[in-house]
């Protein structure tokens, strides 16, 4: 428990730093964001690779007829998922899209607990001690970022909400078919498929993309997404989605303390009560 905590912990920090730098490329350095999208993938499957020819992992049930199709599913919310934020992200202000951007754990948890029934406790927790305070801070999470001139419900913001569901859809349903994969080798081919499919839909022009630097912070971007997303996988098989989800809930902690210290951004008091919460219920649910 302890090493899946620091794990998660570890996690958190790296989808942080992930999310502030996509924010830099896509607003600062103006770049498209079907270009974004289907660059981004491109770095992932590159970074990826060289790891992938050592740690390539699956198992027989990986091509059975029924997870291949719910793999397919994975990859096409997946594809939604990274569309409707990608795009809400280039064309609004990122403060306005938090309420919506961070509905995502709080999806997800809802999501896990109505599979839970579905196809039962051996792979979705129902444990109250976990629900609740995960619940609790996700509300936190959420609430800690809404203001009155934040909540213009226009196509960005819906955008992204669709966004933090999709996100919460592939997340959710990833779990049905992690234990035929190591965390890699599922992430690399989510990843690939995704970026073949960007390419036939947004047929992007890769040599708009002309600055070393620009290139350089997509594949740093891109090396960090995949420590995010297999250390997440990793927690999903070891200590469950809820249980992770809440742990990874620390990730805007780390966002508020990266602004603060390299933006030179105020910390708000509702964020402060946020950090709170979520450090509260982090610590009922490990030691209730």
């Amino acid at each position: 428990m302890v090493f899946s905590f620091l794990v998660a912990l570890f996690g958190a920090m790296a989808g942080a730093a992930a999310t502030m730098l996509d924010k830099s490329v896509l607003r600062i350095r103006k770049i498209d964001f079907k270009l974004y999208q289907s660059a981004s993938f491109l770095g992932i499957a590159l970074v990826s690779l060289p790891l992938i020819l050592f740690l390539w992992k699956t198992s027989p049930g990986a091509f059975e007829l029924k997870n291949i199709l719910i793999f397919i599913v994975v990859i096409i919310a997946s594809v939604i998922a990274n569309a409707f934020a990608f795009y809400s992200l280039k064309w609004e202000k990122i403060t306005n899209l938090e309420p919506a951007r961070l509905l995502e754990p709080f999806f997800t948890i809802i999501l896990a607990i109505l599979f839970s029934f579905i196809f039962g406790q051996a792979l979705y927790e129902r444990n109250a001690k976990i629900v609740v305070p995960a619940l609790i801070a996700a509300c936190a999470l959420v609430f800690s970022h809404l203001r009155k001139h934040h909540l213009e419900f226009n196509r960005y913001f819906i955008f992204a909400i669709f966004g933090a569901l999709f996100f919460a859809l592939e997340l959710t349903l990833s779990r049905l078919i992690l234990n035929y994969y190591s965390p890699l080798t599922f992430y690399f081919i989510r990843c690939l498929m995704i970026f073949i499919i960007s390419v036939a839909i947004f047929r992007p022009n890769f040599k708009k993309i002309k600055t070393k630097r620009v290139k350089f912070e997509i594949l740093v971007s891109s090396a960090i997404w995949v420590i995010f997303r297999v250390l997440l996988y990793y927690g999903y098989l070891k200590i469950g989605v809820i249980l992770t989800t809440l742990l990874v809930m620390l990730s805007p902690i780390f966002v508020y303390l990266f602004a603060w210290k390299f933006l030179k951004e105020k910390i708000d008091w509702r964020n402060i009560v946020a950090a709170v919460i979520i450090i509260a219920s982090i610590s009922y649910a490990l030691l209730a």
